[in-house]
């Protein structure tokens, strides 16, 4: 993980006080639920769930980093309930290390674990969008 501030769940993150926005990513081969929020307010706001595969979905990235201007990134990791990886963990990974690369902003790792079946039971129309916003509330709630 290579300086991504990497914590146990529920464990607080140090972050720098400079990063105060954020998008975030719920990756997925087909489609990657997207949501925005800021430090200050600790909230996350819903976007539109990117459905594109491969490099396409980086085009589509970049639009939303040209829009929102994020301090940061924050990708959900998928693991077992256990805890163990499995084989979207490393997709998830590789696509944060891929977007370091060719963004060049600080991208946060966040356990996922149910953020997509909280999603569902809360009723969210876009599943994908809500664990966006579930992942980064989360990392948010994690900030000092």
């Amino acid at each position: 993980m290579s300086g991504t501030p990497a914590a146990a769940p529920n464990a607080p993150l140090a972050v720098p006080a400079h990063f105060q926005s954020f998008l975030a990513l719920d990756f997925g081969l087909k489609r990657t639920g997207v949501a925005v929020g800021s430090r200050l307010l600790r909230t996350a706001t819903p976007q539109p769930t990117l459905r594109a595969e491969g490099d396409a979905r980086f085009a589509l990235v970049a639009e939303r980093i040209r829009e929102w201007q994020p301090d940061a990134l924050v990708i959900g990791v998928p693991y077992h309930p256990d805890g163990a990886s499995h084989e979207n963990t490393a997709r998830a990974l590789k696509f944060a290390r891929q977007l370091r690369g060719r963004f060049g902003l600080q991208v946060f790792e966040v356990d996922e674990r149910y953020s997509t079946t909280e999603a569902h039971s809360s009723g969210a129309r876009d599943a994908d969008a809500a664990s966006a916003c579930i992942i980064l509330e989360q990392f948010l709630r994690n900030l000092p």
